[in-house]
């Protein structure tokens, strides 16, 4: 073809694929637009730190073995994304170079891009052996999948033909900076200088029509998230996955999430975002048990579904100002409902919001309190849930407590006991704050006596509420109903500010997190610690003294709460080797930040695991495998899943269960 004329088709076919690229960001913006407005622009020197760690560095992606391929396949896109950009320039202007930045730096920019050109083609050919004969349970085999990889090693063959000709042919001067090329250029001996031009020529078009091909793609595939991923990071949650917003509930008002621009434009973007690499799949215990939900799927649907409503949202109209015209009534698909673009009740009921996706996911998508949004849709506006909750709300909401016992009944518990009460005018240095499973359930009374003891043994300055105190609300918050969990904090708070209340001491991860962190929205203002985090504070300080050691084999449980939420972690370790002398606890395969839910949170403590096996089975076998003794766990809602699971395998005679302050109350009393 006449160079002319093979210019100005390029020429042609550029300008429609940059406007049509134009058109497809355009139109991923305008859905952005789409949801309500949320606030992340603040900490934007932590956004940038947190972009170039995690989007450009990959920390997430590289916790995985087999991250470093993909860092490999990243970085290439980034190395070469230069000399494409030359590449296409050239093709329009025939004297445009990157040269002009310096001999020696292009020359560099040269071998670098060689050199990453080759490792692409090798992390290619590895990510596609490990699809076709190695991949993992939670990958999915998809032809998309394998389209891009092949798109790309067609680039890197393509970059290496054209570049090869040009050397053969002698048209380039910087044929010693391209090893690579160079090496390429003795397949060329053979061919006629006519038939080289020729080749290098097909080469050539090859790699311009791949590389505007990909480019319009991507917004169609998959591998959105090339786009969307970055910005995903540097928009990305610094208090994951610690609470969710809080509604205002006034009249008019939609409660929670039933259609999906209801959702922020954040949220809009994680939808955009998912790789699908399959982490939080593989991390998700509903998913690992055989339950509906899938946090890729759920994701991924999200997605179909936000594609699919906002052309209809728009309803033919022209995409010409933002935000866009919205016209909720054209909507095609129901977010919460069946089939491929709707996300089910059932995978919303399922989630125990122990945030394991959200700490799994590589570019920070928040699974969980998306779900949460939908969850109070269904309490809230719809009144659907399933039925074992409804005595469950009505013993909260009524009784302030999930079992329905009387509330005069909350502090018998400490009968016989020496325990202080709050008094007016009487300030102690701490609240201990008992929670529902301290007051009225048998086996966690044990912990908090236990607590009693400790508290006293250490002349630590001391009281609790009694019958004031009221449930917390941690699994009405997470099950959705926001109304009561709303009337039960602004009813703690005011007897928390009646009695002055400065710190808040618990035994329970639920109440914890709920009193820290969601409690904080509402203008609490004192300080929140666990009891292991104090428990640990006074063995450091010598307050109590450890007279008897344990043991046997102790294998240590991190609550999802505890550990994911607060990234609490060290102190019942600590406490474990102080009263063990020194030996530390045996650890499960899955421990801290990557440990396997009980099964109890979100809620799920008061519902049945009706599809596949149970939860804290699984967790209950892993631990059993580490021939312990002793379970020692930190959270009451842990307590009740462990000690189910011993007795259903029958393992009760030989290990106990039992928490961190039952086992240094036994220590201080020896």
């Amino acid at each position: 073809m006449n160079m002319n004329w093979s210019r100005l088709l390029f020429t042609v076919i550029f300008l429609v694929s940059i406007a049509f690229f134009a058109r497809n960001l355009y139109r991923l913006f305008a859905m952005l637009c789409l949801g309500r407005w949320e606030n992340r622009f603040d900490r934007l020197k932590d956004r940038m730190v947190s972009m170039l760690l995690f989007a450009f560095g990959q920390l997430r992606v590289l916790r995985s073995s087999y991250g470093f391929n993909h860092l490999l396949i990243f970085w290439g896109f980034m190395v070469l994304l230069l000399l494409n950009f030359e590449f296409l320039m050239a093709g329009l202007f025939p004297h445009f170079s990157l040269a002009f930045l310096g001999h020696y730096p292009y020359a560099l920019l040269l071998v670098m891009t060689e050199l990453m050109s080759v490792l692409v083609l090798f992390a290619v050919a590895a990510a596609t052996i490990r699809r076709l004969f190695f991949r993992p349970d939670y990958i999915e085999a998809s032809l998309d999948a394998f389209l891009i990889l092949g798109l790309i090693a067609v680039l890197m063959v393509a970059y290496f033909g054209y570049h090869a000709g040009e050397i053969h042919l002698g048209t380039t001067i910087w044929a010693a900076w391209m090893p690579v090329s160079r090496l390429a250029s003795a397949l060329y001996a053979s061919l006629s200088p006519q038939a080289a031009e020729g080749v290098t020529g097909t080469f050539w078009w090859i790699h311009a029509l791949v590389l505007l091909a990909f480019l319009n793609y991507l917004p169609y595939s998959k591998h959105l998230h090339i786009l969307t991923a970055i910005p995903s990071c540097f928009f990305r949650s610094f208090s994951v996955p610690q609470t969710v917003p809080p509604l205002e509930f006034e009249k008019g008002n939609h409660f929670g999430v039933s259609k999906i621009n209801q959702f922020s434009w954040k949220d809009l973007l994680h939808f955009m975002a998912c790789t699908e690499c399959g982490r939080c799949q593989a991390a998700c215990p509903a998913e690992r048990t055989g339950k509906s939900l899938n946090p890729r799927l759920l994701v991924h649907e999200g997605k179909r579904n936000l594609f699919i409503n906002s052309q209809a949202m728009w309803n033919g109209r022209r995409i010409d100002s933002l935000p866009p015209p919205v016209d909720e009534k054209a909507m095609k698909v129901s977010l919460i409902g069946e089939g491929n673009e709707s996300i089910a009740e059932e995978d919303l009921w399922a989630c125990t919001t122990c945030g394991a996706c959200m700490v799994e996911c590589p570019v920070f998508i928040e699974h969980v309190p998306k779900i949460i949004e939908m969850r109070r849709h269904l309490v809230m506006e719809q009144a659907r849930f399933p039925e074992e909750l409804l005595r469950f709300f009505e013993n909260t909401e009524q009784r302030f407590n999930p079992w329905g016992i009387a509330p005069s009944d909350r502090a018998k518990w400490a009968q016989g006991l020496d325990v202080p009460f709050l008094e007016a005018g009487r300030p102690v240095e701490y609240l201990f704050f008992v929670g529902c499973s301290g007051s009225f359930d048998s086996r966690t009374r044990h912990i908090v006596t236990s607590m009693t003891r400790i508290l006293n043994a250490a002349g630590v300055s001391w009281a609790i509420l009694g019958n004031e105190e009221k449930c917390c609300g941690d699994s009405l918050r997470r099950l959705g109903n926001e109304y009561v969990f709303h009337q039960l904090a602004m009813d703690n708070l005011q007897l928390f500010e009646k009695y002055g209340v400065t710190r808040i001491l618990t035994h329970c991860p639920h109440c914890y997190t709920t009193l820290k962190n969601d409690y904080a929205q509402f203008g609490a203002n004192y300080s929140v610690i666990h009891h292991t985090q104090f428990i640990d504070q006074l063995v450091r300080e010598g307050k109590i003294q450890l007279r008897k050691r344990v043991n046997g084999r102790t294998v240590v449980h991190d609550s999802c709460y505890l550990g994911r939420y607060n990234g609490i972690y060290e102190p019942p370790r600590n406490v474990l080797r102080a009263v063990s002398e020194g030996i530390p606890p045996l650890e499960m395969p899955r421990h801290e930040a990557k440990s396997f839910c009980c099964g109890a949170g979100g809620g799920r403590m008061w519902l049945e695991e009706r599809a596949g096996k149970r939860i804290y089975l699984e967790r209950t076998e892993e631990a059993l495998a580490t021939r312990p003794s002793t379970i020692a766990v930190s959270c009451p809602y842990c307590m009740t899943m462990f000690e189910d699971g011993v007795k259903e395998i029958k393992a009760q005679d030989t290990v106990q269960v039992r928490d961190i302050a039952e086992i240094v109350a036994e220590a201080i009393e020896a």
